[in-house]
């Protein structure tokens, strides 16, 4: 009874989530992620401690 009642709640979930994404204003995830990076690789550039001159990469 265990693999059933554990995939009864696994597809429950799935239905809830497909009817959510289907009626309302859910953001996209991914492309919020990848805002975020690109901010902080940006909040980076700009505040990053200058290099000296023996310093190498």
């Amino acid at each position: 009874m265990g693999i059933i009642r554990s995939s009864f709640t696994f597809m429950l979930g799935t239905v809830c989530g497909i009817y959510v994404a289907q009626n309302y204003n859910v953001p996209n995830i991914k492309k919020l992620a990848n805002t975020g990076i690109l901010m902080a690789k940006h909040i980076e550039e700009n505040y990053r401690k200058p290099k000296k001159r023996g310093d190498e990469d």
